[in-house]
């Protein structure tokens, strides 16, 4: 990391991962994160802008851009910048000048209007380079650049997350004759409960749910009236606590991130009862004609980033009631185009992507579930904003995080019947013992199922069954599908269903094979297979190459099926110059308990060579196999 001796020098920090979402080979603007808790000029993630007028990609339509931003990005981060690509103007530093004034808009139309320098970034048509540029009086180049070794500690060891879920309903009254009445209604019905936030009486009550700390501290209260300076009964501690009084002392156990973040949970309550500070004047409305109720609901869930030593009452009145109206009119506005015709079912969800530091929350309509075309469009333009790949699940609601419950490796963690399987047993297992060869290996994590798991008794029987839901298990784990991994009997069910099996097959314990694994997987998660044909357990190593390629494009894990055996097959380690060669075996006829240890040492998860320096053939010569390779699916 490099040096940042000079203080008077300014210097940019940059903490993503990924700095260009951008290909150099075209035009684009990118807008660059930071946050008002962290130095100046520190770049804690960027996102493309993809709202642009359309003769000019390097023109954004801040009032779309500013929709999008206030409803993705959670209060606490903010735009300090943006990074222009532009492929047809030469002149570096009239781009940087476009890039710092564009950021200035887009502050100005997301309300953050406290004057702040801001960064410029263009990437250098000649050279490719990023070069950066900051406004303090003049624009200025910045030839200080550190790259943050730790980002996740720079960020998480100093800050916290406030959560607050709210769920409201709105009546909304309207008359037959005019329906145009309900959007009116609806909007000042908004209006109304916005006010509320910020109204005297409403409480707030902040709490820690950190389980791992050893004495239980007490709720804190803030009455928005506590904020009134000549009120003085409110005690004056409660006015000067900080957001560290609710956060862990000790997190040394922890490594820093978003899931092990310190976590405080906000709660309001509004007053009904008891008199207002303001009475208002009687006032009634009265619709002519026949009149009808619809009642929006809404379930705001906000989260917002701030530093330990910011005050508690802050985090409320500068975060927590921002963020809430936010959300707030975002969802109104989702809901106006539709209001009386489908009358949208808007849930938040928050999501970690993979490569940033902080969550980002995403607004789906749940109203026709996750298929739906137009939610699949939704979901590809966030990727496209994240710079996330067009291929792969990461946005669908089975990956949304639940920030009471989130902890270190909880992402994708499956229980099955209350109990957590192994998963990813392969990890650290010896080496496969073939020299100069390249490890290809599954992508992603599993669940290990074997003989006897939930005292269930296939032994002899099952092993096919056990290989398909340790498969079904990676595809729900990487958010492929949101199904549980079936049962013996929901797979024979499946197969009845589609007429490969009579009734009878229920319920017995008949095996399965490859052909009926690939059946199974298409009805249940639409996921087609490729499948591989050897005459003989002598010709398995002639398909090495062709594995290899699997788990290099694909990464899922394979069903071998043969004889009276099935395995699941999780990597290969092939010498494509010597041709030898050795298979990543999971084995799903152990039927010991879920000992990690017992099950490598014992063989159960290990790479096995077609013929061991014993001369002891693996895959039977005499026997046919069938080797099943689902294929992923191309999707958000």
């Amino acid at each position: 990391m490099a040096d940042d001796s000079n203080e008077n020098k300014t210097t940019i920090r940059i903490l993503c991962r990924k700095l260009l979402l951008i290909t150099k080979s075209e035009s684009g603007i990118q807008w660059l994160i930071g946050s008002p808790f962290l130095p100046t000029f520190t770049i804690v993630s960027t996102f493309r802008c993809i709202n642009t007028l359309t003769s000019d990609p390097l023109s954004p339509d801040f009032s779309k851009e500013s929709d999008d931003m206030r409803a993705l990005l959670p209060r606490g981060f903010e735009v300090i910048g943006s990074l222009i690509v532009s492929t047809s103007n030469p002149n570096v530093e009239g781009s940087a000048r476009d890039a710092i004034n564009a950021s200035g808009k887009m502050r100005k139309a997301l309300s953050q209007l406290e004057n702040r320098s801001l960064v410029g970034a263009v990437v250098d048509p000649s050279s490719g380079d990023i070069r950066f540029f900051v406004s303090n009086s003049v624009v200025e180049p910045v030839t200080s650049i550190v790259f943050e070794d730790h980002p996740e500690k720079y960020v998480w060891e100093r800050g916290c997350i406030l959560h607050c879920e709210l769920p409201i309903k709105l009546p909304v009254y309207y008359s037959v004759k005019d329906p145009k009445d309900a959007e009116n209604m609806l909007k000042r019905a908004t209006e109304a409960v916005a006010a509320k936030f910020r109204d005297p009486k409403t409480t707030y009550v902040l709490e820690t749910v950190d389980e791992s700390m050893t004495e239980a501290l007490q709720p804190v209260i803030i009455q928005n009236r506590d904020y009134d300076l000549e009120d003085t009964s409110q005690k004056s501690n409660t006015k000067s606590l900080l957001c560290s009084h609710l956060c862990s002392e000790d997190r040394k156990h922890k490594s820093p991130s978003v899931e092990n973040a310190d976590k405080i949970q906000v709660s309001l309550f509004l007053a009904t009862s008891g008199p207002s500070v303001k009475p208002p004047a009687p006032s009634a409305e009265y619709i002519p004609g026949e009149a009808k109720l619809l009642v929006v609901e809404y379930k705001l869930k906000v989260i917002c980033y701030a530093t330990k030593d910011l005050l508690l009452m802050d985090a409320i009145s500068k975060l927590i009631i921002p963020g809430l109206v936010d959300q707030l009119h975002t969802m109104k506005n989702m809901t106006l185009p539709n209001l009386l015709s489908q009358h949208p079912k808007l849930h938040p969800y928050h999501f970690i992507p993979p490569g940033f530091l902080h969550p980002i929350t995403a607004i789906y309509d749940s109203l026709y579930g996750e298929t739906e075309m137009k939610q699949v469009e939704i979901r590809k333009c966030l990727h496209m904003r994240l710079g996330l790949p067009l291929d792969r699940p990461l946005l669908r609601i089975a990956s949304a995080i639940d920030f009471l419950t989130a902890k270190e490796g909880a992402s994708g963690n499956l229980l099955r019947k209350g109990t957590p399987l192994l998963k990813d047993v392969h990890i650290g297992i010896p080496s496969s013992g073939v020299h100069g060869g390249v490890v290809s290996l599954v992508q992603g994590s599993y669940e290990y199922y074997h003989y006897l798991q939930d005292g269930f008794d296939d032994s002899g029987w099952g092993c096919a069954y056990r290989s398909l839901q340790t498969i079904v298990s990676w595809f729900k784990i990487q958010q492929y599908t949101a199904i549980h991994v079936p049962s013996h009997r929901e797979i024979q069910e499946s197969l009845v269903e589609i007429g490969d099996k009579d009734a009878s097959f229920i319920g017995s314990c008949d095996w399965i094979g490859a052909i009926e694994l690939s059946f199974v997987l298409d009805k249940l998660l639409g996921v087609s297979c490729k499948v591989i044909n050897v005459r003989s357990g002598d010709e398995l190593p002639e398909k090495c190459r062709e594995l290899a390629m699997h788990f290099e494009t694909q990464g899922t894990p394979i069903m071998i099926g043969g004889g009276v055996l099935a395995y699941t097959l999780l990597g290969v380690d092939y010498n494509e110059a010597s041709g030898d060669c050795a298979f990543l075996i999971l084995d799903p006829h152990y039927t010991g308990s879920d000992d990690l240890k017992k099950i490598v040492n014992g063989g159960w998860c290990g790479w096995k060579k077609a013929v061991d320096s014993k001369g002891k053939h693996f895959f039977l010569h005499n026997k046919f196999y069938n080797l099943l390779l689902p294929q992923r699916p191309n999707m958000v």
